[in-house]
């Protein structure tokens, strides 16, 4: 069976990203070592069969054109896992950019990510102060693990973690506070996806009239678009250039990512005029 060419990309870039230096021992518990910004740790089980390894990685970020010392770091754990939740994509160091610049607006917000996987957008929120529900699929239970392991590394033990599939009113939906803030990074990956998304957003822009969705998104292709689920759904965005947040350069937080990858990023909220997409 083939791959689209845009899987075959990520395929390959996700490849990279395995293939880090690690060195085991025959011991309980596997010699930590650091390859950049990198902590690897490998568990080994009485048996010497090898769990999942985990790669815990820091991302600082850091005010570079004013004249204040603020910065934050966190760490976040990447699975050795086929599952591409499990790793931190280029899309989400650009919304925790993003984030970060505007951390005074997060300050006691109540805050949902969607598709949270390594939850770095959410961790950097909670962070800077704001009140987090991280969320990922029902189907997808490591993803879910990995937003708790996140929290932990991090010491953020008010932050929940609850399943949510896109597309579905679940109690767990119905259940939510009152949102001040939807997250979603790399959300709109697979087509067939988009419109579960948005009425997902949709119904929880409905509930929060106020509310906004901060997303990120990599494009993979033109002949992608939202815009008709947008007006199907009563939404519109506004484009937020990257140059805007500081988030124009290859390397941000102290990462290599985005790397060369096209990110782009906007703001959704319910519509109230008629128009789908603005700049």
């Amino acid at each position: 069976m083939s791959l689209p060419a845009r899987h075959l990309r990520d395929f390959d870039w996700l490849l990279t990203r395995l293939l880090l230096p690690f060195f085991i021992v025959d011991t309980e518990v596997g010699v930590s070592i650091a390859a950049s910004d990198i902590i690897s740790t490998i568990i080994m089980d009485h048996s010497g069969a090898e769990t999942p390894s985990i790669a815990y990685k820091v991302f600082t970020f850091k005010d570079k054109k004013t004249n204040t010392q603020d910065s934050l770091s966190v760490s976040i754990p990447e699975v050795l896992d086929p599952h591409y939740g499990m790793y931190v994509w280029p899309c989400a160091v650009v919304l925790a950019q993003y984030l970060w610049k505007h951390r005074e607006e997060l300050r006691d917000k109540t805050v949902l990510e969607l598709g949270a996987g390594v939850s770095l957008p959410g961790v950097v929120a909670s962070r800077c102060g704001a009140k987090v529900f991280l969320s990922d699929g029902a189907e997808t239970p490591l993803c879910l693990e990995n937003c708790r392991r996140s929290c932990e590394a991090n010491g953020l033990r008010e932050v929940g973690v609850s399943s949510l599939t896109w597309g579905e009113v679940s109690p767990e939906l119905l259940l939510l506070p009152q949102l001040d803030l939807v997250l979603g990074s790399d959300v709109f990956y697979e087509p067939q996806d988009f419109e579960d998304v948005l009425l997902t957003v949709a119904f929880l822009l409905r509930r929060n009239p106020r509310a906004q969705f901060w997303t990120t998104y990599q494009e993979r292709s033109a002949d992608w678009s939202i815009e008709a689920l947008l007006h199907r759904w009563d939404l519109k965005c506004v484009d937020v250039g990257l140059d805007s947040f500081d988030a124009d350069e290859a390397e941000l937080a102290g990462s290599t990512l985005p790397g060369k990858h096209s990110v782009l990023m906007m703001v959704i909220t319910a519509r109230t005029e008629d128009t789908s997409c603005d700049t």
